[in-house]
């Protein structure tokens, strides 16, 4: 998918660039795999802010994806490939033979015509789901289950791919796009291919307008608020704060890390992405 770009009637419309929708299909959807869902604005259960800097955007319906990819061996045909606003990659709506219409995460190359399936016997091609230890090394992949008939939960944003790297016992190696080596159960099942729209990374936003309609608010600096608003607050004219970077409730923001140790998924970390 290309970059679309404008003539600078505007000075933010001479950096704005957008993805052009070309060979995407028009429309709200399928209607019955969407649904409309709250937007809380970053506030949790209790109705606090647990996200900051969240609120107003557009209103978005929610496209229901088949992460599970577990319609096994029944073939499906790709009818549309659709722009999906909650989330970077696109999404293809597939029939099957059965009748039955879903939607999955659209790889890189899949166009509207193409066959697609899943199960351990499925052919090797692209949007195809099998299980990892049937996927031949080399091969780019994507979401990726954690745990057997759970659902992909890995490698879903637009534009990557894990390597499938080596196979040993039970078990697979997998190299994901933060360059972190982890090994997968075999059983679990990949999609073939990389995610499609690799573009939506080099966007250039342009004006802070289009950043509301996308419910991101401003965020203001530490120094410039007051000590009881933040550790870097206060002082006399301009300060860069008196010390190391801190968030308001005084945790280290550089190089601090903050993951809680899991012996559970540790162990199956062969080399971190650092």
């Amino acid at each position: 998918m290309a970059l679309k770009t404008y003539k600078p009637r505007t000075p933010s419309l001479r950096y704005t660039t957008s993805l052009s929708f070309e060979g995407l299909s028009d429309g709200p959807g399928e209607k019955k795999l969407t649904k409309g869902i709250p937007f809380k604005a970053g506030r949790g259960a209790g109705g606090r802010i647990s996200v900051r800097r969240r609120g107003g955007r557009h209103k978005r319906l929610y496209r229901t994806i088949d992460f599970r990819r577990d319609k096994f061996d029944v073939p499906g045909t790709v009818k549309a490939i659709e722009y999906d606003p909650n989330r970077s990659a696109n999404i293809a709506l597939v029939y099957y033979t059965d009748g039955e219409k879903r939607y999955i995460l659209a790889p890189k190359g899949l166009q509207v015509g193409d066959s697609v399936q899943s199960g351990a016997k499925s052919p090797l091609q692209i949007g195809n789901a099998l299980p990892l230890e049937n996927i031949p090394l080399g091969m780019p992949v994507h979401n990726i289950e954690l745990q057997k008939g759970r659902g992909g939960q890995m490698v879903r944003a637009a534009g990557v791919s894990a390597s499938v790297l080596a196979k040993e016992g039970d078990y697979v190696t997998v190299k994901l796009p933060s360059g972190e080596m982890r090994m997968v159960f075999g059983k679990c099942f990949a999609t073939i291919g990389i995610v499609g729209n690799e573009d939506h990374m080099n966007v250039a936003v342009g004006k802070a307008g289009r950043s509301r309609w996308m419910g991101h608010r401003p965020k203001v600096r530490g120094v410039v608020m007051n000590p009881v608003d933040h550790p870097h607050g206060g002082g006399e004219g301009k300060t860069s704060g008196g010390r190391h970077p801190v968030s308001p409730w005084g945790v280290p923001t550089k190089g601090y890390k903050t993951r809680k140790k899991s012996k559970s998924s540790s162990k199956f970390i062969v080399k971190r992405r650092k």
